[in-house]
């Protein structure tokens, strides 16, 4: 007889007992991160290279055409509540899944022929008003990318919380973004798969048709993957209905009195905060540690390419060591601090290392840095889960995201804005061939810029008070409801 197949029921209530996720299900539902992984560096790094490279679309529409997808980030809050409130092919959170995973297929797709109509438009008649209105559909397609981006992968995280405890917690999280690493380095292999033979292409016809089938077969397997990965995970695993005092009533829970338990508390505009504050202090370099490699350290574009090899790799360290590791032993908000401390201290770390001139030194800083990003990026989501009431976890997971959105697209501007003070300030700005003492400060300032953040990052977190949250979303959620009774 298969006795594992009958669940076991609680004594006191005669209740099912849902059975705790295991570290198998937990590589399983790492996949989908490796699928999200994939389609990230997949959409955004081929078509970012062939819209500039090949088809010759000014660097700046270009990349404004794809970045629109960030800007849809407010919508996470409004999935979330969906996927909170509004059950969709009968799952509070699969059904939003399937169909913003295959959503974004569909539009990754048709981006792919809207820019071979932009690049056409360009060969015959050139750069012009007459190019404006397929950008315009290129951006609207992006964005509804980015619609289908936060319906699937918000909801995704809210399963996250539903399925898990403070046992398994730290252990999803570690696998989930373990995985998301492996699935950018997959995209990495693949993109070199398919690009790599099309080098010496002599025409934009050439590259069309593989890369036509590239964005229909590799979106079809992370959509596969998508589906192995969370079918049947949210009915035998999902403890929502088990915490949620409104499970009953799902109808009850409006998108208005949603964001009323949101605001609720204190701690929720101060975790919003200190997730601000550390994401910028977290991703400011990005577009300035390359530059700082060629022009600093003199290597070639593709010594500073490699250098995502040195973050990823200690990020990845980072990550399997404090989910199975540090926080366990520490606990979440120490091990959140000690992550931005190492940060700081790398940080400065990066500057000092431009004295040396030395490559090595330099790439020993990176991977250090990645090191502690690793671990102050998995103790904050952690912590982050703490902070989800579980009425509304999908609204709430919604708002963290939009703040890590927020921060992420502006660290881009903040680094390029401090490199571009700190050049005016030293004269490497007006100067036609700048020294490294020039520069040296320039790149100096924003990796210290970077530090301090990380350091004021450290009193937020501090004051962030998990109990207060909890005590203060149940007064809130319970207050919604008896009002929609009355």
């Amino acid at each position: 007889m298969a006795s594992h197949n009958i669940p076991s029921v609680t004594p006191a209530t005669g209740v099912p007992e849902i059975p705790k996720i295991g570290l198998v299900t937990m590589l399983r539902l790492g996949v989908f991160n490796m699928g999200l992984g994939i389609m990230s560096l997949l959409t955004l790094g081929v078509l970012n290279r062939v819209m500039i490279d090949e088809l010759r679309v000014p660097a700046l529409v270009a990349a404004s055409a794809i970045a629109v997808h960030q800007f849809m980030s407010p919508t996470r809050i409004w999935f979330g509540q969906m996927s909170d409130a509004k059950p969709l092919l009968g799952h509070h959170r699969s059904g939003y899944i399937w169909l913003g995973i295959v959503s974004m297929w569909a539009s990754a797709f048709i981006a792919v022929q809207v820019m071979w109509a932009l690049g056409e438009n360009i060969e015959t008649l050139g750069w012009g008003p007459s190019a404006y209105p397929w950008v315009g559909l290129l951006a609207t397609v992006f964005a509804f990318y980015g619609l289908a981006l936060s319906a699937t992968s918000t909801p995704f995280t809210a399963l996250l919380v539903d399925v898990s405890d403070e046992k398994t917690k730290s252990k999803i999280v570690g696998i989930g973004w373990s995985m998301l690493m492996l699935g950018i380095v997959a995209g990495v292999g693949i993109i070199a798969a398919v690009l790599g033979p099309l080098e010496n292409a002599s025409s934009v016809a050439e590259l069309r048709g593989p890369i036509n089938r590239l964005f229909i077969i590799a979106p079809a397997i992370v959509c596969a993957l998508a589906f192995v990965s969370t079918i049947g995970i949210e009915k035998r695993y999902s403890r929502l209905t088990q915490r949620s005092t409104a499970s009953s009533r799902e109808d009850s829970v409006t998108l208005q009195q949603a964001i009323k338990v949101l605001t609720a508390s204190r701690q929720t505009g101060l975790f919003f905060c200190f997730l601000l504050v550390l994401s910028l202090s977290l991703f400011t370099q990005d577009t300035v540690l390359e530059p700082y490699g060629g022009q600093i350290f003199d290597m070639s574009i593709q010594q500073t390419t490699a250098l995502n090899g040195f973050f990823g790799g200690g990020t990845l360290i980072g990550i399997i060591f404090t989910s199975f590791v540090l926080v366990p032993l520490v606990g979440k908000k120490r091990t959140v601090k000690a992550g931005c401390l190492a940060a700081a201290i790398c940080l400065v770390g990066l500057a000092a290392a431009g004295i040396t001139a030395n490559p090595w030194i330099f790439r020993g800083a990176v991977g250090l840095f990645g090191l502690a990003a690793g671990l102050l990026t998995t103790g904050s989501i952690i912590l982050m889960i703490d902070l989800t009431a579980a009425e509304t976890a999908g609204t709430f997971i919604g708002a963290w995201g939009l703040a890590q959105a927020i921060a992420r697209g502006s660290a881009s501007v903040l680094g390029g804005a401090l490199l571009s003070l700190g050049k005016n300030l030293t004269g490497a700005a007006a100067a036609i061939e700048p020294t490294v003492e020039q520069l040296l400060p320039a790149y100096a300032l924003v990796f210290i810029t970077q530090a301090v953040g990380m350091l004021v990052a450290i009193v937020l977190v501090s004051r962030v008070d998990i109990q207060e949250f909890q005590m203060d979303a149940k007064r809130a959620m319970t207050a919604a409801l008896e009002s929609d009774l009355d």
